[in-house]
């Protein structure tokens, strides 16, 4: 299957489940290919034929880019080096986690999430460990018995304890013994969100312009993305707005564009501030505004009057 095609089917399986989805982002060197919302559920999603081709360095983006907008960072894929992507198992990279269009699919139409993951040496299921450590004391079942029970040590039963994934074959004989549904179902959404949480984000610098130093004087925190159709995201504890630099060329008309589309299906703002403005007070959906404007403003709160208020005179 062409990639186009299995961005199509991302975006069908997607809108088939009730997400607001975007058309998909056609602009070189971008760092994802689709973004949906359902409720308060923002994904960002990078779409590929071959998962190998995932970079550190496109991950990296996508996590920076989710942290600001409050999203979730997700791709989807075919196949890897070593074959075909298995229906109802979750890959990661990075991270980040992968899964088919099949997988995805069974999650979000069929309510049917996946139970198996994909990690160094084989495949794991993740276990309820609290479960498994309750039944087992109430019970009076020694850490040896469990583990001869399963076939590992008795070291292994305690880091199962402790939440590390086990081996299927052993999962299922310990759930088996206990007659207990200690194998847990896998979300995509937050598998790996711990790990994610603990990683040094890489920060990009800000260049020294007018319109980074007033929004930050303003109150807001300014975070500039690099592989991406707009430049930065501007957000403060109440608003997130996707943010374009530059002057009304046609390439940051484009970018604007671009912007709008994604703002309205993640319900955001879309902002493009510019040195001079010279017609435009909106491009599609995103508000255009000068340096001057810009200066003249003093609270956050007026920002964000102003963009809703042009917004909303189309």
């Amino acid at each position: 299957m062409g990639r186009n095609e299995l961005i199509n089917t991302t975006r069908a399986i997607l809108a088939k489940a009730g997400f607001d989805v975007s058309s998909a982002i056609n602009v070189r060197g971008i760092c994802f290919d689709v973004v949906a919302r359902l409720d308060d559920k923002v994904l960002i999603i990078k779409v590929l034929s071959n998962i190998d081709a995932f970079s550190k360095e496109n991950a990296d983006e996508m996590k920076t880019l989710a942290d600001a907008l409050g999203a979730t960072p997700l791709v989807t894929g075919e196949r890897s080096s070593s074959g075909g992507l298995e229906v109802g198992i979750v890959y990661s990279r990075f991270n980040i986690s992968i899964v088919s269009n099949e997988t995805l699919a069974d999650l979000l139409l069929e309510n049917a999430p996946p139970y198996i993951f994909a990690a160094p040496g084989g495949l794991y299921v993740k276990l309820d460990s609290e479960l498994l450590k309750s039944a087992r004391e109430a019970r009076g079942i020694s850490l040896g018995t469990l583990a001869e029970t399963a076939g590992v040590s008795r070291r292994t039963i305690q880091m199962y304890e402790s939440g590390m994934g086990a081996m299927i074959d052993a999962a299922l004989r310990i759930e088996e013994y206990l007659d207990l549904p200690v194998i847990e179902t896998i979300d995509p959404f937050t598998f790996k969100s711990e790990e994610r949480e603990k990683e040094e984000r890489i920060v990009h610098s800000m260049p020294d312009m007018f319109a980074l130093n007033q929004l930050s004087r303003l109150g807001f925190t300014v975070s500039p993305v690099i592989k991406s159709p707009f430049d930065a995201v501007t957000h403060d504890t109440s608003t997130r707005m996707l943010t374009c630099f530059g002057d009304e060329d046609s390439k940051i008309i484009q970018k604007a564009i671009v912007a709008s589309e994604l703002s309205k299906v993640m319900d955001r703002f879309s902002i493009m501030i510019v040195e001079r403005k010279k017609e435009h007070d909106s491009i599609d959906d995103t508000v255009v505004m000068s340096n001057e404007e810009l200066k003249k403003i003093d609270a956050p709160k007026e920002l964000t009057d102003l963009v809703a208020s042009r917004r909303t005179k189309k």
